[in-house]
């Protein structure tokens, strides 16, 4: 049975591949050097977040869910972001990205943060609704980016 464990940073081989995929697939842009340095500084550093790694019957890396923290006046202090959820295809359809999601709550509610944010892509409707299934609602806000870094460095 594919299962989540804790990933640290002797996982960060086994992960980047999966970034790599999952980037791929949803045609985000991919450094690789820049992809292992931000992944190598949320598995070093527990104040950033959680990952955790999914492995399948065999013990190969099959997934993943990024966890990261932040804070916020507006919802009365720690606050946090599933920044990224990836599961293999062969993989998928099988309640492994319910258990993420849990696995993510589950932190949350040990680290005492008081909101839990994601982002959906427009075109992808069944997704969101699946996330609103969990209870995630829209606040009719849309998140905004400015990147403090040149546009070649990403």
């Amino acid at each position: 049975m594919p299962s989540f464990r804790p990933a640290g940073p002797a996982d960060l081989d086994a992960v980047l591949p999966l970034v790599q995929a999952y980037y791929a697939e949803d045609g985000y842009p991919f450094v690789p050097e820049r992809a292992r340095h931000a992944l190598a500084g949320i598995l070093g550093e527990p104040a950033f977040g959680r990952v955790w790694l999914l492995e399948d019957d065999d013990g190969a890396a099959a997934g993943y869910v990024v966890l990261t923290l932040g804070y916020s006046l507006e919802y009365h202090g720690r606050d946090a972001f599933i920044d990224e959820l990836y599961i293999a295809p062969r993989l998928r359809r099988h309640g492994l990205a319910r258990e993420a999601m849990a696995l993510a709550d589950r932190a949350c509610r040990e680290l005492g943060v008081q909101a839990l944010h994601l982002e959906v892509e427009h075109d992808k409707p069944a997704t969101e609704a699946w996330y609103r299934r969990l209870g995630f609602q829209d606040h009719n806000r849309r998140l905004l980016t400015r990147w403090l870094a040149e546009a070649t460095d990403r």
